[in-house]
């Protein structure tokens, strides 16, 4: 994969968006700075290397319709699957006892239907205290009807609550009776929320409550909505709790607000959807600028759709798609998808096609991916279409290449006989909603499925305060610029895996023109959310493209512009190196080795990238380019111990993983090798950790600053860390705690602080953190014998510039106590085949970890003479 491609594919996210721009961005005429083309086959053509700086005429834009409107064709999912959202609701046993109300409605898979003479207006009431009387009354639901005696009720029938604390799977849940029969048989539980506050008021302030059913849905199996009474205990009862204290206040205010949440979405509504709309409020809440009036009045309009429109939009909006057809949308909490549909379509959420005259060209190239390869080769052999494959791409390529003005109607016809119905999501839902998501989560790795995640327990967020600064978009401007950044990205991504040259050239030279507005004061916090940061990783990963044709002249000109509009980046070491080893392959070292001796002034170039150039100097700077050899005493005065063992190779093939075989007989690879070897000659025990082992200490020791209170860096609940880790600003902001913190690891208390952390916190996700690979034992036996200066001085590091330093540690981290118990030692120790060598990164981080007193040691591992 070419360098810069996996860290653009994380920034284009897990959902491919359907390019609405694409046009535009291939016909706008761009400046040729790079003097590139593409011939007929799609080959560079050779330019004239002197005047690689001086802009031409524009390129003409490849053919669009030669580009993938999608990444290659996978194997669709078929859309009654069991999924995440559908999961969300089946985690809990059969014999639960007591079931959040969401989820028990998603296991049963019913949509509340109430009788139609129920006023919705009734239902949908937030709050009621009927002061009349001088009681307390609040409207809520019955769920758990599961658990119930009684399954036939009546309008207006007594109820009473009853704590059941002794519930296993919720100690706070409290039971519905009924009071009309002396027997007080159950009717089910208040919904979990609900009962989490009312409970202490039970325990605590002996409150009383009893009710009636205000209506009996359909379904016995559904929420019952109730309205309950809290009488006075005594004629002064409920004033006597009132003045008990300012905790029965607020317990009492957060039961109002709980009930009022529930109310606006009452049990009926399914997790995701609820989550849905959670998603969509908070956006339009604090980005409400970022958005025009139709715009917020189109979102704000998809709350007031039916359950199963909405519950059928989220659905579709969370497959591939982008074309589905009717006869196989089919989900157990959407009652009747054709009305869904239409009024989806309607509102504008979706479109659909049905009639071969709405179907183009574009469509029909869609739709036909709906298709089977049964299907296809029916249309085919009625229209005596020849097919040169038997893949499904052979057959839709054939039908697409046979499509024209005079077959449109026939073949339209013929595809939309067998799809029936077909529908997408509409384009104007599909921008908005991605953009909602976008300024929710902040990146594109994390959608919906984060709130399922949540709801089951898989993962758990850590906790912190958003405090609010500044805005991360000012204005809209800065967001559509930042929008379109992203559009180009996938483009050149998507003509990347179609190998169009044209498009990716195109790509290149557009991110080029627009990087240079990066000059602008933005705040480095937010930095990785402006257009011209983008734009950059595109131009890096062209200059890996052009790297991969050889064409270093056209490399070393992006490169030049990329250190030029970005002075403060800690990507300026990496983007130094390249540009000194493309000008050594273009036959100039003399200038190679004044970009590498510059570079080594710049303070933004760190850790490995530092170490790659002083080599490059080190080896360009003799006589006579320099009489004077340089000095550079990490380099020269520290020697790296090394070791060399030998093992019984299993295969010693180019471009393969040397695989040995162990002392016991068994297969195994160079780091178990040297772990046995370790082990056997000196009772070393250890294992194979790279990087993580020091993340999660750094993390665990470091989680309370981590996760402090500081302005701006925390914007959504699904951080794992603030988004100000990869910057100096971490380090800047936090210098006091952080030395403080430090210090106490240095003087010893690193244990104490790794297992108060580790037991608080387990299981909470925190960048760097893999709490599945070490347990607490081995994380104590690191810190306890790496000892508390190494250990402290290896977390200031990763505090001063966790982007740099955050990968390339050693392969083994190796301990062994003394007899006491108490006293060890450590050691760090790389290893390497025959023919593999240290890279720049690992080399700094054995260089730095010599420095900080660290026991280091590169071991290689050759095979045994036979």
């Amino acid at each position: 994969m070419l360098t810069g491609r996996e860290s653009l594919l994380r920034l284009i996210g897990k959902r491919r968006r359907s390019l609405p721009s694409r046009h535009n961005l291939l016909s706008t005429p761009t400046p040729n700075s790079l003097n590139l083309d593409v011939n007929d086959s799609g080959n560079l053509i050779s330019p004239i290397r002197d005047n690689i700086r001086s802009p031409e005429t524009p390129t003409s834009p490849g053919n669009s319709d030669d580009l993938c409107l999608s990444r290659k064709n996978k194997k669709k999912r078929r859309l009654t699957q069991t999924t995440l959202l559908q999961w969300s609701g089946s985690k809990q046993s059969e014999d639960s006892p007591f079931i959040h109300p969401q989820k028990q409605q998603q296991q049963q898979q019913s949509i509340l239907e109430f009788d139609d003479d129920s006023s919705s207006e009734e239902i949908s009431k937030t709050v009621a205290l009927d002061e009349a009387n001088g009681d307390e009354a609040i409207q809520t639901f019955i769920v758990g009807r599961k658990f119930s005696d009684i399954q036939d009720l009546e309008v207006g029938a007594k109820i009473c609550l009853l704590r059941h604390p002794e519930n296993i799977k919720d100690p706070n849940a409290i039971k519905v009776l009924s009071s009309d029969s002396g027997l007080s048989e159950m009717l089910g539980y208040l919904p979990k929320d609900v009962s989490q506050c009312l409970s202490p008021l039970i325990d605590q302030y002996g409150l009383k409550f009893e009710g009636t059913i205000t209506c009996v849905p359909k379904n016995s199996s559904e929420a019952v909505p109730v309205k309950v009474v809290c009488h006075k205990m005594t004629s002064d009862g409920w004033k006597e709790s009132e003045s008990a204290g300012g905790d029965f206040k607020l317990l009492w205010e957060k039961v109002l607000q709980v009930v009022e949440h529930q109310m606006q979405f009452p049990p009926k509504t399914t997790r995701y959807q609820l989550n849905f709309n959670v998603l969509v409020q908070e956006v339009l809440r604090s980005c409400s600028h970022l958005f025009t009036a139709d715009e917020k009045t189109f979102l704000e309009s998809f709350p007031s759709l039916s359950e199963d429109s909405q519950r059928l939009f989220i659905r579709l909006y969370t497959r591939k798609g982008p074309w589905f057809r009717l006869s196989n949308i089919s989900y157990p909490e959407v009652s009747d998808s054709l009305q869904a549909l239409k009024d989806l379509t309607v509102s504008g959420f979706m479109s659909s096609v049905e009639d071969a005259n709405d179907l183009s060209y574009q469509k029909m190239k869609e739709i036909t991916e709906l298709l089977n390869v049964t299907e296809l080769r029916d249309i085919l052999s009625v229209n005596k279409v020849f097919s040169r494959g038997s893949r499904k791409r052979d057959l839709i390529d054939s039908l697409c290449s046979y499509y024209n003005d005079r077959t449109r109607m026939d073949i339209g016809t013929m595809i939309l006989e067998r799809t029936g119905l077909c529908a997408k999501i509409s384009s104007t839902a599909e921008s908005l909603i991605w953009r909602v998501e976008r300024l929710f989560f902040l990146n594109g790795e994390q959608d919906l499925s984060s709130f399922v995640l949540l709801d089951l327990g898989i993962i758990k967020y850590p906790t912190y305060k958003c405090i609010d600064s500044d805005q991360i978009f000012s204005d809209r401007a800065k967001l559509l610029a930042y929008e379109e950044a992203i559009e180009v990205a996938q483009l050149m991504d998507e003509s990347l895996d179609s190998e169009d040259s044209g498009t990716v050239l195109k790509c290149i030279m557009i991110a080029e023109t627009r990087i240079s507005s990066s000059s602008s004061s933005e705040s480095a916090l937010f930095n990785c959310f402006t257009a011209p940061w983008v734009y950059s990783k595109m131009v890096l990963l062209g200059v890996s493209f052009l790297e991969n044709q050889k064409r270093y002249n056209q490399a070393v000109y992006l490169l030049r512009r990329l250190l030029s509009c970005f002075n403060c980046d800690g990507r300026r070491g990496y983007w130094t190196v390249r540009l000194s080893t493309d000008l050594e392959h273009m036959g100039r070292p003399n200038e190679s080795l004044s970009v590498a001796e510059q570079g080594l002034l710049d303070p933004w170039v760190r850790a490995g990238s530092r170490i790659a150039l002083q080599r490059r100097v080190l080896r360009l700077a003799k006589p006579p380019r320099r009489w004077k050899t340089p000095t550079f005493p990490n380099l020269i005065d520290n020697k790296i111990p090394e070791v060399t063992i030998q093992g019984r190779s299993l295969n010693c093939e180019v471009g393969m993983k040397n695989r040995f075989y162990g002392e016991d007989g068994e297969q195994c690879g160079v780091e178990q090798l040297a772990l046995q070897y370790y082990n056997g000659g000196g009772g070393w025990q250890g294992m194979h950790t790279e990087s993580s082992i020091w993340l999660t200490i750094f993390g665990l020791l470091m989680w309370d600053i981590l996760f402090s209170d500081v302005p701006g860096v925390f914007q959504t609940r699904f951080q794992t860390a603030p988004l100000d880790l990869d910057t100096e600003s971490f380090y800047l902001t936090r210098k006091e705690t952080i030395e403080s913190q430090l210090e106490k690891v240095a003087n010893g208390m690193a244990e104490e602080i790794l297992i108060i952390s580790y037991e608080t916190h387990r299981g909470t996700a925190c960048r760097g953190v893999v709490w599945e690979r070490f347990s607490l034992e081995e994380l104590r036996a690191a810190v306890a014998c790496v000892g508390g200066k190494c250990v402290a001085s290896l977390c200031r590091y990763l505090a001063q510039d966790y982007r740099s330093w955050c990968s390339g540690m050693p392969d083994l981290l190796l301990w062994r106590f003394k007899e006491n118990g108490y006293e060890g030692e450590a050691k760090l120790v790389e290893v390497k085949s025959e023919k593999d060598r240290l890279s720049e990164q690992q080399r700094a981080w054995l260089l730095l970890l010599m420095d900080s007193g660290f026991n280091v040691e590169i071991c290689k591992v050759r095979p045994a003479c036979v």
